[in-house]
């Protein structure tokens, strides 16, 4: 069997638009992806909410900095033989970075502790799958909308800048955009159908990086 870290914000979480509730464990997209695989690969759920790829976030008591979390995942999930890479919607809801390119330095970085963790001697190195989330939409939520509304263009263009980020290391890439739209209740969160449908996507995408 095949082990998939599956590496996220809230969208893997499955936080349910406008509630603050989680989408129930089959719908969330990791899961639909592990049953799509028929029992051939295990998926490990990683969602944390708000989690950036490569900043603090002063405002939490929690730790969402991505690069701080994943060395440990890395290594108390070993062996693993994909790690898929859903950030970057976090990282543009700050205005003094509210850039989608300044996300993608962000998911080099990511890309690089997983090229470079020091794995144990048995134990693969695991390919990696970038994965571009859907952008943001308008919203009438009034919190949400002061929250990220002034990032919706660049959220937009991360398809872009995720691209040529696998390309030059070398990985794997998918724009969750293609087959997701963010949910207007909220204007960043996913409702069921769309983060079932991420999870859909990927079945095809996994199986052909792993063989399956």
């Amino acid at each position: 069997m095949k082990h998939i870290l599956a590496f996220g914000d809230s969208l893997t979480w499955g936080f349910i638009a406008g509630t603050f509730e989680r989408h129930p464990f089959d719908v969330r997209w990791p899961n639909v992806l592990a049953a799509g695989l028929g029992g051939k690969a295990r998926v490990i759920e990683e969602g944390h909410n708000g989690r950036t790829t490569v900043f603090d976030d002063p405002t939490t008591f929690d730790d969402r900095n991505g690069a701080k979390a994943l060395p440990m995942l890395l290594s108390s999930h070993t062996p693993l033989d994909l790690v898929i890479i859903m950030l970057g919607t976090n990282d543009i809801k700050f205005a003094n970075r509210c850039r989608a390119f300044d996300a993608s330095m962000g998911m080099t970085r990511l890309v690089q502790i997983v090229q470079t963790f020091p794995y144990l001697e048995w134990a693969p190195k695991p390919q990696v799958l970038v994965v571009a989330p859907p952008a943001l939409v308008p919203t009438t939520d009034e919190w949400f909308n002061d929250l990220w509304g002034h990032a919706i263009a660049e959220s937009k263009l991360f398809g872009r800048h995720y691209a040529r980020v696998a390309e030059e290391m070398g990985v794997h890439f998918f724009d969750a955009g293609t087959v997701a739209t963010a949910d207007k209740t909220d204007g960043g969160h996913l409702d069921a159908a769309n983060t079932k449908a991420i999870g859909t996507a990927l079945v095809p995408v996994v199986k052909r990086i792993l063989e399956l």
